[in-house]
C-alpha cells in the first residue's frame, strides 16, 4: 500500500512515526552478533546498548535505571503486573489490556468528564480485609488514549499508600508530553511503551518500585534481574533508548501543541452545530482531541478525512481495523455519540499547520447544518 507523502499524520495515540535517531540506533544495533547475556566482547557491546538504553529511559520518567524491566510492550507490561494480584481495582476506562485481565474486578465509575470516582475508591480501600491487601491492586490510567483526559494520579497513588494497597498506573500515553518523577511519586508500578515516542512497536517496560514484587508469568532465564526471563529484544531496546533520549526535549513541543488543539476546537465548536469535545473541561494531555460531527459516524469520519490526506482514527486502535462503540465514551454517558467520535492525536512531528488544515478540512466535509 502506498501512503501519499503529501498525507498529514494524526494518529499519534495509536503509535508515533518512527524518529530518525531510534532508527540509526536500530540499524547500528543490527550489525555483529550481541547477545547481551554473552561474556566476550560481542556479548559486552550489546549490554552496554541495553544498559544504555536503560539509563536514557530513565532520565525521561524520573527513575532509577534498576527500576525498569524491558517488556514487549504495554499489553505486557500491564499483563505481568496485574496478573500476579488476586484483587483488582481499576477505571471503566481503561486499556483492555488491563480490563480483561481479571474476570473479577471493581469498577470504578466516571463522570461525564472521565475523571473517576474518588469517593468509590476510597470506600472500596477502606473495605478491604487487612489480610487481602497484599493481594489487592489498584489500577489507574495516567491519561486516556482516547480522550486524553489526565487523573489525579498522585492523589490516588496516596489514597493506594495509605491503604497499604498496590498502585499500578498505564503511563503510555503520558510519557514524552509531560513531566514525570517516578522515584519521587507513590506509584508502585507503571507501564510503557516505546511506539507511542516515536521508538519501534514490540518493547515496553515496567517501572518497579524497590520493594514491590514482580512475578514473571514465563520461566527459563535470568534476564532483567530474574524478572523478564527471554533474550533481551536488542533492537528494539537500543531504539527505545534512542527515542527516550530525544523525548526528553518534547514536552515543551506538546505544550505549544496544547494551544493548537484548542484552537482547532474553539473554532469548530464556534462555526459549527453539532459539535462535541469528550472530555474538553478537564485536564488533558496537549496532543489529544475527541470530536464529534451530530448525524455522522466515526468510521465515515475517518474515510472522508483519509481521501482529504489526513489520518485520524475512532477510538482505540486495538481492534484490528474495526471501528466499534468506544467503551470509554460509553462510560462517560457519551450514549449514542460514542459511535460518532474520532480521536485527533499529534506527535513528536506534528505542526501548526497540520491542525490549521484539519480545521480547513472539517469544516469544508461538514458545511451542511446538522
Amino acid at each position: 500500500m502506498i501512503i501519499r507523502d503529501m498525507s498529514i499524520y494524526l494518529d499519534n495515540n495509536a503509535t508515533a512515526p518512527l524518529r530518525p535517531t531510534a532508527i540509526a540506533a536500530m540499524q547500528d544495533a543490527m550489525g555483529p552478533p550481541r547477545n547481551p547475556s554473552s561474556v566476550h566482547g560481542f556479548g559486552r557491546n550489546a549490554r552496554f546498548i541495553v544498559e544504555n538504553a536503560r539509563e536514557s529511559l530513565a532520565m525521561l520518567v524520573g527513575c532509577y535505571p534498576s527500576d525498569i524491566v524491558f517488556t514487549s510492550g504495554g499489553t505486557e507490561s500491564n499483563n505481568l503486573v496485574l496478573a500476579q494480584y488476586d484483587h483488582l481495582i481499576t477505571s471503566a476506562i481503561e486499556h483492555d489490556s488491563v480490563r480483561h485481565v481479571h474476570n473479577q474486578c471493581k469498577t470504578i465509575s466516571v463522570d461525564k468528564n472521565g475523571l473517576i470516582n474518588l469517593d468509590f475508591l476510597a470506600g472500596e480501600l477502606a473495605a478491604i480485609d487487612e489480610h487481602k491487601k497484599t493481594k489487592t491492586v489498584v489500577s489507574v490510567m495516567a491519561a486516556n488514549n482516547e480522550t486524553g483526559v489526565l487523573q489525579p494520579i498522585d492523589q490516588i497513588a496516596e489514597m493506594a499508600r495509605k491503604a497499604n494497597v498496590a498502585f499500578h498506573s498505564d503511563m503510555v500515553q503520558i510519557v514524552g508530553k509531560s513531566h514525570l518523577d517516578f522515584t519521587h511519586s507513590q506509584i508502585s508500578y507503571a507501564s510503557l511503551s516505546a511506539h507511542k515516542i516515536g521508538g519501534p512497536a514490540g518493547v515496553g517496560a515496567i517501572l518497579v518500585r524497590p520493594g514491590f514484587k514482580l512475578a514473571n508469568l514465563m520461566r527459563g532465564g535470568g534476564q532483567e534481574q530474574g524478572r523478564r526471563p527471554g533474550t533481551e529484544n536488542l533492537i528494539g531496546i537500543a531504539g527505545f533508548g534512542a527515542a527516550a533520549l530525544e523525548a526528553l526535549n518534547d514536552i515543551g513541543h506538546f505544550n505549544k501543541m496544547a494551544v493548537w488543539r484548542d484552537e482547532f476546537e474553539t473554532r469548530m465548536l464556534a462555526e459549527r452545530s453539532g459539535i462535541e469535545v469528550f472530555g474538553g473541561v478537564a485536564s488533558r494531555i496537549g496532543n489529544t482531541s475527541c470530536i464529534a460531527a451530530a448525524g455522522k459516524t466515526a468510521e465515515t469520519m475517518v474515510m472522508s478525512f483519509d481521501l482529504a490526506g489526513l489520518a485520524v482514527s475512532a477510538g482505540a486502535a486495538c481492534s484490528s481495523g474495526k471501528v466499534k462503540s468506544s467503551h470509554v465514551l460509553e462510560a462517560m454517558g457519551a450514549d449514542v455519540r460514542a459511535n460518532e467520535a474520532i480521536r485527533i492525536s499529534g506527535g513528536w512531528a506534528t505542526l501548526k499547520s497540520d491542525f490549521e488544515r484539519l480545521a480547513d478540512v472539517f469544516l469544508q466535509l461538514y458545511k451542511q447544518p446538522t
